[in-house]
């Protein structure tokens, strides 16, 4: 399978109730797709390759953002 067809099928996947495993593994598997999509880019130069790499990083950042949790010195 292309990597790009890999990272848009990944970007369909649901993020709901999700346990912290799982979380961790679509880090992980966000992370690399970015990295292969990267290498093709530097190649290619094409924008729509740009564009699944940011989709692809903000569903990393946010599902991330959720694993770290919030800070212990938040006010409430």
């Amino acid at each position: 399978m292309d990597v790009v067809e890999k990272a848009l099928e990944f970007e369909q996947t649901k993020l709901r109730s999700l346990t912290t495993s799982d979380r961790v593994k679509i880090s992980r598997q966000a992370k690399s797709l970015i990295l292969e999509l990267n290498q093709i880019y530097k190649r290619k130069k094409d924008e729509k390759i740009m564009d699944i790499m940011k989709r692809l990083t903000a569903i990393k950042q946010k599902v991330e953002k959720r694993l770290k949790g919030r800070p212990l010195n938040e006010a409430y």
